[in-house]
C-alpha cells in the first residue's frame, strides 16, 4: 500500500479506537506529510472535524503556494464540506481510499480541476463497513441523514 494512504488509514483506525468515526487523511507536500488528521466529531463534540478538515487544521496556516503543490490522501470520498476546503486551498490532487460506502463530491472536485484518483483499497472498505454495521446512527449523523 502507498505509505501516505497507509498513514491516512492509521489515522482512521486511531479515530475508531477513540470511539469516533474511522476516516483519516494526510496532506503531503513534496513527499512529506505536513498535516494529518482523523474524524474527531465525536471526540471533540465538533460539527466540522472530518478527517480532511482535521488534517487541514493540523497542517496549520500554509501559504496558497504550498497547498497548490500538495496531494491530499483520504480513506473515504470527501463530502461537500471537505471538498470545498480542498477547492478553496487549491489542492490539485486527491487520492481516495474508497468510495463504495460513501460517494462524496468527486465529480464536483473534477469540475474544479482537481485530479481525483480512487484506489478501492480493501482495508478502507472493510473498516468503514465494520463501523457502519456497528454504529449506523452515528454514521447517519456524520453524513447528515
Amino acid at each position: 500500500m502507498d505509505p501516505f494512504l497507509q498513514a491516512a488509514l492509521d489515522e482512521a483506525r486511531q479515530g475508531y479506537a477513540e470511539g469516533g468515526i474511522p476516516i483519516g487523511s494526510v496532506i503531503v507536500h513534496k513527499g512529506k506529510i505536513i498535516g494529518r488528521g482523523h474524524n474527531r466529531r465525536v471526540q471533540k463534540g465538533s460539527a466540522i472535524l472530518h478527517g480532511e478538515m482535521d488534517a487541514f487544521e493540523n497542517a496549520g496556516r500554509q501559504p496558497a503556494s504550498v497547498y497548490r503543490e500538495c496531494v491530499l490522501y483520504t480513506t473515504l470520498s470527501p463530502c461537500s464540506m471537505c471538498s470545498g476546503a480542498i477547492a478553496l486551498y487549491g489542492i490539485p490532487k486527491v487520492i481516495v481510499g474508497e468510495n463504495q460506502t460513501f460517494m462524496g463530491e468527486e465529480e464536483w472536485l473534477r469540475s474544479k480541476g482537481v485530479e481525483v484518483e480512487v484506489v478501492d483499497n480493501q482495508d478502507c472498505i472493510d473498516l468503514m463497513n465494520e463501523f457502519i454495521a456497528a454504529k449506523p446512527q452515528l454514521w447517519n449523523e456524520d453524513i447528515g441523514v
